[in-house]
């Protein structure tokens, strides 16, 4: 399996957030293992995609048209 490191550290080496690590831990979407009472990651495992929308396109959707609706 190679070199495991703790959340922390793989969390520190890919630039995320250890708590978050952990949660996506919890969801399946990082493979992990437990130690004792600690998470272990293989050191070569990548994180997961992030799929959010970052093209703008959902920008201001709640706000709909710039006309206010007409009286009725």
């Amino acid at each position: 399996m190679g070199e495991l490191l703790s959340v922390t550290e793989w969390a520190k080496l890919h630039g995320k957030d250890p708590g978050n690590v952990r949660r996506l831990i919890q969801q399946g979407r990082i493979p992990a293992q437990k130690v004792g009472n600690q998470w272990v990651i293989a050191a070569n495992i990548q994180p997961p995609a992030d799929k959010r929308v970052k093209s703008g396109k959902y920008k201001n959707w709640r706000k709909g048209s710039d006309t206010p609706p007409e009286d009725q």
